[in-house]
C-alpha cells in the first residue's frame, strides 16, 4: 500500500470517529463529558495532518498525525480508568449542561434541563467496552497506521 493511500485511510478513520462522537451527541441525545470533548481534539488535529500530508507532501505530517491518534488513545485510558474507578477524575470532569439556561427555565415544567455528566459515567457500551474505551482501540490501530505511512517512502 502507498504512503497515500494509508494517509487516506488514518485520515478517514478519525473523521469517523469524529463522526459517531458527533452522532452519539447530536442524534442519540448523549451529552459528552469532558474527558470525552478532550478526546475529540485529536482526532481533528489528526484530519487536519492528513489534509495537509496529502497537500504537501512533507514527510513530517504522518508522524503529526500518529501523535495525535497516540494522544487521544492516551486520554482515552485515562477516562477508561475513572470510568472502571482505578483512579481519580479531574475535578472540572464535567460539562455545564445549564450553560444558557435561566432562571426561569428551571421553574418552568416545559423546559427539559439536563444535568452535569460525569466522566465516570458510562453512558453507552458494546460488547462491554465503553466508548473510551473504543476510542483507545481504534486510535492505537490509527496510530500504527500513521506509523506505517510515516516509514514509507513512496
Amino acid at each position: 500500500m502507498s504512503r497515500n493511500f494509508l494517509v487516506v485511510l488514518a485520515t478517514l478513520g478519525s473523521a469517523a470517529v469524529l463522526g459517531g462522537a458527533f452522532f452519539f451527541q447530536y442524534g442519540m441525545g448523549l451529552l459528552p463529558c469532558q474527558l470525552c470533548l478532550w478526546q475529540r481534539w485529536p482526532h481533528g488535529a489528526a484530519v487536519l495532518a492528513g489534509v495537509l500530508a496529502l497537500v504537501t507532501r512533507w514527510r513530517l505530517w504522518p508522524w503529526v498525525g500518529a501523535l495525535a491518534t497516540l494522544t487521544t488513545a492516551g486520554i482515552g485510558v485515562f477516562h477508561v480508568g475513572v470510568e472502571q474507578r482505578w483512579w481519580e477524575g479531574l475535578a472540572t470532569c464535567t460539562v455545564d449542561a445549564l450553560s444558557g439556561v435561566g432562571r426561569d427555565d428551571l421553574l418552568n415544567l416545559d423546559v427539559t434541563v439536563g444535568g452535569p455528566v460525569a466522566c465516570d459515567v458510562i453512558p453507552w457500551e458494546m460488547w462491554g467496552i465503553s466508548m473510551a474505551g473504543w476510542n483507545v482501540i481504534v486510535s492505537l490501530g490509527l496510530t500504527l497506521v500513521w506509523v506505517i505511512a510515516a516509514t514509507r517512502k513512496r
